[in-house]
């Protein structure tokens, strides 16, 4: 419940944030960042969050991450500015930081290795299938209510996040972690800094190549602060496993694509494809349910022939769904005489179910092979280290495609309001579909280059023998 909590909230502003821009004022810059405060500190902190779970106790650094999302949630419903729903969004991250490894960390501590693939393809299931429901959620809320009834969506956080407590403190076994265990704070505010520079550099039109090399400098001094101190946030010996290595390489860049797409569809769809907000639900429902149909299954299936196969043919399905959805915008934007509404659920949602067929054969074996290759102890910093690049790829996609959109847009005037805003000037449809056509096809190709990276992971006997020697 908790972690769907966390990972609803960074979905739903996909479809939201139309209502929120409009409410609340602002630039495309402003806007992407209530995605991107979120996703900048939930990234940088994950790993914080999954050491600091090993050293004070899994149970009690999760119930402390609930309280701070559940805070920062009221701040975000009344909110009055762009700038106090940004400064919320981040200290949301910071409760969602603390409240994600842990769940995976207590799901795999309660099942024996044969049986976890299955577990944690169930968690898979339910996090990924609520990720998919947050756009879903709030094209509902959206169309039934006014246009303020965003604020909604952050306020159910209260009864979801009380729930998880209740269930904490009823079910959970506390766990006094590792007392003396030092925590990393210095590399945490290095990644912090190196991916805040990275996304403002992708983000801001001005001063891109200063903050980029910025970014690269506080990076490298994150590398090597990892390498020196004592207690690291990220354990560079794990990257010793070339399973382990190329299982985050295929995170990376699948989830590039996934929520550079997730983020800009509803943007075009409700800007100039003459789309209700009910409507572009369509297009994320079949995700939802595929996702929560086979993710078990498949978490099964990993387990018996390895996360390698089903990965790669998944992340394959998935750039020919992100193909279609290029074409599909592409194509609109040389019939821009009119909006083609009309023509959104035989256009877009086919190709979503093709995505969400794709996602479901990708997400439990890649959730189990992260912790097939970890031991024991390492399982708090290995799903620590996943959800950090999953979350990382997410800040990279929404400064990256939106520069992209930018750029495939063109220059604003009176007649070109700017990619996101409502029109339906010929020129203004054509450009915002043709931007939204290139990042599809981008998301497409990083798709098919995560589908090559997990061909090359190994099987499920490649994952017991590196465990054999490490133990």
């Amino acid at each position: 419940m908790a972690s769907s909590m966390g990972f609803i909230d960074s979905s739903v502003t996909a479809i939201a944030l139309p209502a929120i821009r409009a409410s609340l004022g602002g630039t495309l810059a402003q806007a992407q960042w209530v995605s991107g405060a979120y996703l900048l500190t939930l990234s940088a902190l994950i790993l914080v969050g999954g050491a600091t779970s090993d050293r004070f106790g899994v149970v009690r650094v999760f119930a402390g991450g609930i309280v701070a999302f559940v805070a920062s949630s009221v701040i975000c419903m009344i909110a009055q500015s762009m700038a106090q729903m940004n400064v919320a969004r981040a200290v949301q991250g910071v409760g969602a930081a603390f409240m994600v490894p842990g769940s995976m960390t207590l799901i795999a501590r309660a099942y024996p290795r044969e049986e976890r693939g299955a577990a944690l393809g169930f968690w898979a299931a339910a996090v990924t299938a609520t990720t998919a429901f947050g756009p879903v959620l709030g094209g509902v809320l959206l169309t039934i209510g006014g246009a303020e009834i965003w604020r909604l969506v952050f306020a159910l956080n209260l009864p979801l996040g009380i729930g998880a407590l209740g269930l904490l403190w009823r079910y959970a076994v506390p766990d006094a972690g590792r007392p003396g265990t030092r925590i990393d704070w210095l590399g945490a505010g290095l990644a912090t800094l190196a991916l805040g520079l990275m996304a403002e550099g992708m983000t801001t039109e001005g001063h891109s190549l200063a903050l980029l090399a910025g970014a690269v400098l506080a990076a490298a001094a994150f590398l090597w602060r990892e390498a020196v101190t004592p207690a690291p946030m990220i354990r560079l010996a794990m990257f010793r496993s070339r399973g382990f290595a190329l299982i985050n390489a295929a995170t990376l860049l699948l989830y590039i694509g996934v929520t550079g797409v997730m983020f800009y569809l509803p943007m075009t769809a409700l800007s100039v494809w003459g789309v209700s907000a009910f409507q572009v639900t369509a297009a994320f429902l079949p995700v939802s349910v595929i996702i929560t149909l086979l993710s078990a299954w498949a978490g099964r299936l990993a387990d018996r022939i390895g996360p390698g196969p089903l990965m790669a043919a998944g992340a394959l399905l998935v750039a020919l769904g992100y193909a279609g959805l290029a074409w599909a915008g592409l194509a609109w934007a040389g019939l821009a005489s009119a909006a083609p509404g009309g023509r959104f659920f035989s256009h877009i949602v086919p190709f979503m179910g093709l995505v969400g067929l794709g996602m479901a054969l990708v997400v439990a074996p890649l959730t189990s092979a992260v912790m097939g290759y970890a031991t024991e102890s390492q399982q708090g910093a290995a799903s620590g280290i996943n959800n950090a690049v999953a979350r990382v790829s997410g800040l990279i996609a929404v400064a990256l495609m939106g520069r992209v959109a930018r750029w495939s847009y063109g220059p604003v005037s009176a007649t070109m309001p700017g990619f996101g805003l409502p029109g339906t000037g010929p020129g203004h449809v054509a450009a915002v579909s043709a931007a939204f056509g290139h990042i599809a096809g981008l998301a497409a190709l990083l798709a098919l280059a995560s589908a090559l990276t997990a061909a090359w992971i190994g099987r499920r006997a490649d994952q017991d023998e590196y465990l054999d020697q490490c133990e």
